[in-house]
């Protein structure tokens, strides 16, 4: 059997709240192969975010690890997560956290740009990913000329860009419209990349039912259930 892409053990995140301390994640495992595309659903506040958060190495787990192609996250420096997160892992946000001053060409290149490539290359792939997701007539246009529908596109052009390993999605159709989701779905569908996975969390059963496994988070397990 392959090496899965992405490995959490035991993984577990404690909150303090004054005297108290609130356990979001209690031993979750979970094991996510290379291309494999899997959503995470459950109740708000049930600690979707927080795990998402985990495996993208924005936050540190207090029992457990995570492990991305067998290297455990925990044994790297701050610069080596910044490589990887730049490099191996793609985010999209339910808000597409585009730079506001920067048009949509300059928001998808600057990965890039910030991991060393070249003006001109990194321009070149950014419009070449933009076109790929229908927004190759906007590159110009900066976030407050773009629909929500198409600031999320960019957003997905931008996460792609890289050709990270692993896409990790927060309620990615969670502030569209019902026909500007439907155009999510269907890119997140055309745009997996073979050997690319994917996390999804999401209240949607569209974009559920098109993940090869849903799994839900509760009580602060997770558990398959499709």
């Amino acid at each position: 059997m392959s090496e899965p892409m992405l490995h959490c053990e035991a993984l577990c995140r404690v909150y303090a709240d004054g005297d108290r301390r609130v356990t979001v994640l209690q031993d979750v495992e979970l094991s996510l192969a290379a291309g494999e595309k899997i959503a995470v659903v459950g109740a708000s506040g049930s600690g979707k975010s927080t795990l998402l958060n985990l495996l993208g190495a924005l936050d540190h787990p207090t029992r457990g690890r995570v492990l991305m192609r067998g290297c455990d996250l925990a044994t790297l420096d701050e610069r080596a997560l910044c490589e990887l997160r730049n490099r191996r892992l793609g985010f999209v946000y339910q808000f597409h956290h585009l730079l506001p001053e920067f048009d949509a060409l300059e928001n998808v290149g600057m990965p890039l740009l910030i991991g060393g490539e070249p003006r001109t290359r990194a321009w070149q792939r950014a419009r070449e990913m933009l076109q790929r997701v229908g927004m190759g007539h906007r590159l110009d246009h900066r976030p407050a000329q773009l629909s929500g529908g198409e600031r999320q596109r960019v957003a997905i052009a931008r996460a792609l860009v890289a050709s990270p390993d692993c896409v990790l999605m927060d309620e990615p159709t969670g502030n569209l419209d019902p026909q500007s989701a439907a155009q999510v779905l269907a890119l997140i569908d055309a745009l997996g990349q073979e050997q690319a996975s994917f996390v999804v969390v999401t209240h949607d059963p569209a974009i559920a039912a098109h993940m090869h496994r849903t799994l839900e988070l509760r009580d602060g397990g997770l558990r398959e259930i499709r």
